[in-house]
């Protein structure tokens, strides 16, 4: 994937110096060539599985643009006969350098405990190009579900961090976590936020003073539980934003269950927090 984000960068680069006429058809050029990104990345990342797209079991929402390109809200929700078989879910964006945002492997946390029916998973992405942005959802038979949404944005994973990089390090670790019941989805309704301050360097960003590239860390682990049980471990990547942000809701059956959070970068340095599920 590395050499089709090179070709791409340098195809475009070349347009810059076209003739005018010739210019004028580069975008229709650049968009018959881009279409063919997803067989590839799908065979790469899945092999030759079968993936149903747009059957309900799994469903996206994104902007159609992006304010903020470093900073993009998503949000996947997963119908709740479905979320009891729910295995992993797998976050991509066809045309970033690193495809792969994250993996969410589900535990018992999120599958079992009361019905609470929809349940959903949210964060924020960056978006280096105009991309279409994919959830692919495994389920307990081994079948693949997909919901995919076209995002326009670009810059994101080369965009300047929004601290100096002294100020970005120097709350490294710290871990917030926030948790609130709805009534009206009854009792047994919980939602975790979990938000780690972190700059998940992407390796693409410009240091402003050095004018060097600030070199790549980011949390490339992180596990989630609610009363022992795990509600979802993640294997993150470049793609996820600075001051990673991640909220999912799940049944409990207790206002006073304790959550826990574990993560680790790329640097080897682990981050951990418990609170009970009123967030103190």
């Amino acid at each position: 994937m590395v050499s089709r984000s090179i070709s791409r960068r340098s195809l475009i680069i070349s347009a810059l110096a076209l003739p005018p006429l010739a210019a004028g058809l580069w975008p229709g050029f650049l968009h018959a060539a881009e279409e063919d990104l997803w067989p590839g990345l799908r065979e790469e990342v899945f092999g030759k599985r079968e993936i149903a797209e747009n059957d309900g079991l799994v469903t996206l929402y994104a902007p159609e643009r992006a304010e903020d390109a470093a900073l993009v809200p998503i949000s996947i929700r997963i119908p709740g006969t479905v979320a009891r078989n729910a295995v992993a879910l797998t976050l991509l964006i066809d045309r970033n350098p690193a495809p792969v945002a994250a993996t969410f492997r589900f535990g018992e946390g999120f599958r079992d405990g009361p019905d609470i029916g929809e349940r959903q998973l949210a964060t924020r992405i960056r978006l280096d190009s105009f991309s279409k942005v994919r959830a692919v959802l495994e389920t307990a038979d081994g079948r693949l579900h997909m919901s995919a949404k076209f995002v326009s944005g670009a810059g994101g994973c080369s965009a300047t961090p929004s601290k100096d990089i002294e100020a970005a390090l120097a709350g490294l670790g710290k871990i917030d976590i926030k948790a609130k019941t709805e009534p009206a989805r009854g009792d047994a309704f919980r939602e975790a936020q979990v938000m780690i301050r972190h700059p998940n360097f992407t390796g693409l960003q410009l240091d402003p003073d050095t004018r060097g590239y600030v070199p790549a860390r980011f949390i490339n682990t992180l596990e989630v539980k609610s009363a022992g049980q795990v509600l979802f471990r993640m294997e993150g990547g470049i793609s996820i934003s600075e001051n990673p942000n991640i909220r999912v809701s799940y049944g409990g059956s207790s206002a006073d269950e304790v959550i826990e959070v574990n993560a680790k970068d790329t640097d080897g340095a682990s981050f951990s927090l418990r609170s009970d599920a009123r967030g103190s």
